[in-house]
């Protein structure tokens, strides 16, 4: 969320920051400036009552002191008190509108984001490694899956619906190896503390990571007696809410914390897309990178996250490209956003992997964390960071695709062989 003061005063900003977004200021905005008058027009007209009733209290008490009559007087207060109180509720309203507005807008991009309308516009930074070169036809993850027998879509159909799945035997292995092998680089080689949070959480917390109340058509909703409980759409959520109400020192900043856990998103405006094998579904599970950093720190912050990422990729071998996204093509809490988007042969597409974003101070005014400098009594808001490290099925099917042959089986990436148990991917009958 902005600040309300920054808004007001970088009112013409904010709106040519929105139309870069591609959306109307009129309608994220809607009648700030009218309401914003309004209630600070209240606030000045209960403070000047309230100095002018002080002032009628005062006489009063010269008036008592002296033996007159202060009838007239006392009356005068009641109906100031019935006018401050009428001002106050409306004060009162006029906030709550503010506050409506507030939470519809979104971050500012980043003077270093490109500006443009959609994924057409996202500027490619670099590339590494080069696509795999196949003597054969290679074919997409849900094709070698199924006929390997590791992949199961049908009976996930059966059990749950769409866009689940069940993975067998060395596909179920591969998937917890990949969940290891990215937490164990993270942690030993980065310098990240892992997290295990719970996932289901309350409407605060996803409030204050920015996916409450815009997005709630896109979450699982858990009714919990008074109150709803949310299934978690990524760890960002419960990761970056363990600090929220809180005040980080100076001199623990940058945090780096990862944590592994199952995604649920309910995905509500994206049916008719990836209906083919495991690239959109409605529960999957990622290792999640997340940073508390300085202010002064942060972007250097979101490039090292980055290529915290990108590792993951180069061990295994995996060609991929790394986007700038535009303005356009930004998630709503985000100032600026980096995807991964990994090559998938049998696809013949890049697709994205990771997404890296630095939110700046947007979530952490909204969850309250804070940061003191050393020898001031001051607080600040942090910028928060997260990215995924990565989302591990989406790897899992890249490594199927670049690691296909041309008998049907899949050789596995050589750091993962030791705890696999095997160099290659064959099917087996269950």
């Amino acid at each position: 969320m902005l600040d309300l003061n920054f808004v007001r005063d970088n009112l013409s900003l904010v709106e040519e920051k929105i139309r870069q977004r591609g959306m109307n200021p009129s309608h994220v905005l809607k009648d700030f400036g009218q309401v914003d008058t309004q209630r600070r027009q209240a606030i000045s007209s209960v403070e000047l009552l309230k100095a002018h009733r002080n002032r009628v209290s005062e006489e009063i008490a010269v008036l008592k002191n002296s033996g007159q009559d202060a009838t007239e007087l006392i009356a005068e207060t009641r109906s100031f008190r019935e006018e401050i109180q009428q001002l106050q509720k409306a004060a009162e309203e006029y906030d709550q509108r503010l506050s409506k507005v507030l939470v519809g807008i979104p971050n500012l991009p980043h003077s270093s984001v490109p500006v443009g309308r959609s994924a057409g516009d996202n500027v490619e930074i670099r590339r590494w490694g080069s696509p795999p070169e196949f003597d054969f036809v290679p074919k997409p993850h849900w094709e070698i899956g199924e006929e390997l027998g590791v992949l199961d879509l049908e009976r996930a159909v059966k059990l749950t619906g769409s866009r689940f799945a069940v993975y067998w035997d060395l596909g179920a292995r591969l998937e917890r190896v990949l969940a290891n092998f990215m937490l164990n680089l993270h942690t030993r080689e980065h310098g990240y503390t892992e997290v295990l949070p719970p996932y289901l959480v309350n409407s605060d917390s996803m409030y204050g990571t920015g996916q409450l109340p815009k997005f709630a058509s896109d979450l699982f909703r858990v009714p919990h007696g008074d109150n709803d409980l949310w299934l978690i759409p990524t760890a960002e959520v419960p990761v970056t809410n363990l600090y929220r109400d809180e005040v980080l020192e100076f001199s623990r900043l940058p945090v780096s914390l990862t944590a592994y856990t199952p995604c649920f998103r309910s995905e509500a405006g994206s049916y008719g897309k990836d209906v083919r094998g495991i690239i959109r579904q409605h529960q999957f599970q990622k290792v999640e990178l997340v940073k508390f950093a300085r202010p002064d720190d942060s972007y250097q912050q979101l490039e090292t996250l980055t290529q915290n990422a990108e590792a993951v990729l180069q061990k295994l071998g995996l060609h991929y490209r790394v986007v700038s996204l535009c303005t356009g093509d930004m998630g709503f809490s985000a100032a600026k956003t980096y995807d991964i988007e990994v090559w998938l042969p049998g696809q013949k597409a890049f697709r994205e992997i990771s997404s890296c974003s630095n939110f700046e101070t947007f979530q952490a005014r909204r969850a309250n964390i804070r940061f003191r400098r050393e020898g001031k009594g001051k607080t600040e808001f942090v910028h928060t960071l997260n990215g995924s490290g990565l989302a591990v099925g989406r790897t899992w099917l890249a490594i199927l695709e670049n690691y296909q042959r041309a008998d049907g089986n899949v050789t596995v990436p050589d750091v993962l062989r030791e705890e696999m148990g095997t160099d290659l991917i064959s099917r087996r009958h269950i």
